[in-house]
């Protein structure tokens, strides 16, 4: 079974196209962040030490997140990963080639999902959050009944401080900053898959489906 990594900014849908995909296809979904809150939750040895980074506010080491995925990918899987947003710099892109000879994992291709700036900008600054039962609204594709209230719970609805445009403005630019050299690292491997994601999810979806084998 193919595994495959999806690639793309902030907002551009890799978590909900990769789930999607997933379901469709019988995959495993592999999101490094299920993967750190599992093993803190578990309480084991590497738990332990990323609860350290996170506590402290501080960004989990490479060698840590490459350790985890290793691990990770060592079991046996009939069914494919999908690495969601991993890996994100070179070095793990190295790594990850170099389990092909001591894991036998092996990324068939690396799914990119591209839109513009301002879609993306569009997407995140137009989410609200319930403060009450977390509930997701969207202020023009998915908008609450009443503004600024939740339509389950009646909770307030209130934006993330990661989806104000200044932050997510700087979140593309370290986005471009540290992906574009892996994005020419797959390609230069002939291993890269681009996907215009700038539509809805339906059409997203379909245009994915299309061009992954």
């Amino acid at each position: 079974m193919a595994n495959y990594a999806f690639l793309g900014p902030p907002g551009v849908g890799k978590g909900t196209l990769a789930a999607e995909f997933c379901n469709a296809r019988g995959m495993q979904h592999v999101s490094t962040g299920d993967l750190l809150r599992a093993e803190i939750q578990a309480g084991s040895e590497l738990g332990c030490r990323v609860q350290e980074f996170v506590s402290s506010g501080g960004l989990v080491p490479d060698d840590i997140i490459l350790d985890l995925m290793e691990n990770f990918l060592t079991g046996d899987s009939d069914t494919g990963y999908i690495l969601d947003g991993f890996p994100r710099t070179i070095e793990q892109a190295e790594r990850v080639e170099a389990m092909a000879e001591t894991i036998g994992f092996r990324l068939v291709a690396a799914i990119l999902l591209e839109a513009s700036d301002q879609i993306v900008v569009d997407r995140l600054t137009g989410r609200r959050i319930c403060r009450g039962c977390k509930a997701t609204y969207h202020l023009s594709f998915g908008p609450p009944q009443q503004a600024g209230l939740c339509d389950k719970c009646s909770g307030e609805l209130y934006q993330r401080g990661d989806d104000q445009e200044e932050t997510v403005r700087r979140r593309l630019e370290v986005y471009r900053n540290q992906t574009a050299p892996l994005i020419d690292f797959y390609d230069n491997l002939n291993r890269i898959i681009r996907i215009d994601a700038s539509s809805d999810k339906a059409t997203n979806f379909a245009a994915l489906s299309e061009k992954v084998p």
